[in-house]
This record gives structure tokens, sequence and C-alpha cells, in this order.
């Protein structure tokens, strides 16, 4: 893979650089049954990508239901926290982060994960020390698939949205991706597959 023609390599974490996502459909799983609302399991991975609050208010709008979100995202996130391993490293992009890591390209997570839980994954599997900046839903208005997350990492790596390359797992992300200008890699299954260009 020639990544010479860019100056940032951003990466998505749930899906794309962490095998998290089972465990973020667990806690929905779980909050589902507390609430005795249906899930649907497809329903949740094409979710992917999107902060905790704008699934459970898409999660609510999806079944008629006037409730307020934040009761659906504090069970989730207290779900999720009650998971003690919450995913291993994706080898494919890991060792592409680590190539080019070596060579001072600058890095970047631009993910949909609240900071809290962005930090203690990438801390505990090790990621973090490699990283130079890392945006998460904390950090900007818009989520995916605007453009605002990738943006903000181009923007705080210092590099232009057009010298970046985007890796991520979902549709929305790469919609992102090109909104922000980016080219994209999808990450299906662990494997890096096609090649997204942004096109003007």
């Amino acid at each position: 893979m020639d990544l010479s023609a860019y100056q940032g390599i951003i990466f998505d974490m749930d899906g794309t650089l962490v095998d998290s996502i089972p465990a973020h459909i667990k806690a929905w799983q779980q909050t589902c049954h507390d609430f005795g609302l249906p899930f649907e399991c497809d329903w949740f991975y094409s979710m992917g990508g999107s902060p905790t609050i704008n699934t459970a208010i898409a999660l609510l709008k999806k079944y008629n239901i006037d409730a307020d979100p934040q009761l659906l995202v504090m069970s989730k996130l207290r779900h999720f926290d009650d998971i003690n391993h919450k995913g291993d490293i994706i080898p494919a992009t890991f060792s592409i982060l680590k190539q080019q890591k070596a060579i001072n390209k600058r890095i970047a997570v631009g993910t949909g994960c609240y900071r809290y839980h962005a930090l203690e994954i990438l801390t505990t599997l090790g990621i973090l020390p490699l990283l130079d900046v890392v945006v998460t839903a904390n950090d900007v208005q818009h989520h995916k698939p605007l453009p605002d997350t990738f943006l903000e990492a181009a923007r705080a790596l210092g590099i232009p949205p057009v010298q970046c390359v985007v890796f991520e797992d979902t549709e929305l992300g790469c919609q992102a991706a090109h909104a922000a200008g980016m080219d994209c890699y999808r990450v299906r299954d662990g494997i890096i597959g096609e090649f997204r260009a942004f096109k003007q």
C-alpha cells in the first residue's frame, strides 16, 4: 500500500483499529432489554460510527417513542463500562499505523466514541502513545457522516485535509471522509478493502 502521497493518516477506532463493535452491540442489546425495546443487531451495525446520543435519538425515532434519549445513553454507557475487555487490536490497520509512524507520518484517531472510553481503549491496548491526535465525540458538534471529526483531526495535525487519508469501517465514516475532502480506505471484517478516492 503506497501512502506516500499523504502526510496525515487518520484512523477510525471502533471496528477499524480495535475490534470493539461487539462490545458496543452487547451494551445496546442490554439497554434495549432494560427499556423493553426491540433489538435489531443489523440496525445497530448500520449506525456504526455514530455517537451514542445520535444512536439513541435514531432508535426512539425508529419506533416512534417519545422519551428522553439521555436515559438510553446512560444505560448504554453503564453497560459498556461493565464490559472488562472491550476488544482486541485489528492487526491489518495497526500494522499500517506502526509502519507510517516509523517514517514520521502524523497519525490521528477520529472516532464517534466518547473521549473517556476512547482513551481507556487506546491506553489499554497500547495504541495511545503512537498517536499525535485523538478526536472524539466530545470534541466536535457535528458527527459522522458530517466531516467535522476528520477536519478537526487534520487541523490538530497541522495538515491540509487533501494531504490526509482515512481508514474507516462504516459507510457513515466513508461519507464523512469524503465530506472532509479526504481519500479513504474501507475496512471490512478486519481487512483493508477498497480504496475510495475523493471526487470533487
